[in-house]
């Protein structure tokens, strides 16, 4: 008989931290959905995109369109959730979803696409800067002509 409580004690705190896990994770998912993390994962495709296809003009259009077609955000959002139930306790992360919902969390969140394409393309200028400083050090300490 002591065995059989103790099988149902372990049962139910099992089946209670995988409850409090499913809560945690969708509350995150919320949270991501009211950051604009979906929008901005989206965002950050098509800037990629729009560079590959400067890299690579041969490309038809097409191609880039079905490949697209195929990257779903929900996945990376999926993905992405355990590493904030990580580093985020369940009521942290109702405090975020508390806060996107305020005038200054929805401004973040209407503003940050905008904020993040522009700082793509800075950060795209520093980064060809930074490369060719690089190359040009890398050639004149003899590494390649």
């Amino acid at each position: 008989m002591k065995q059989l409580n103790v099988f149902v004690f372990l049962f139910f705190v099992a089946v209670n931290t995988n409850a409090q896990t499913d809560n945690k994770e969708t509350l995150i998912k919320e949270m991501l959905e009211l950051s604009g993390a979906s929008k901005m994962a989206f965002q950050t495709m098509e800037m990629m995109i729009s560079s590959f296809k400067k890299q690579m003009p041969a490309v038809e259009t097409d191609f880039w369109d079905e490949f697209m077609k195929e990257a779903q955000t929900g996945d990376l959002i999926t993905m992405i959730a355990p590493v904030y139930a990580k580093h985020f306790t369940e009521n942290e992360v109702k405090e975020l979803i508390a806060f996107y919902k305020t005038p200054v969390g929805k401004k973040l969140v209407e503003k940050l696409p905008v904020i993040s394409q522009e700082s793509y393309g800075i950060g795209e200028t520093w980064g060809k800067a930074l490369s060719e400083k690089v190359a040009a050090k890398l050639k004149a300490a003899g590494y390649y002509q």
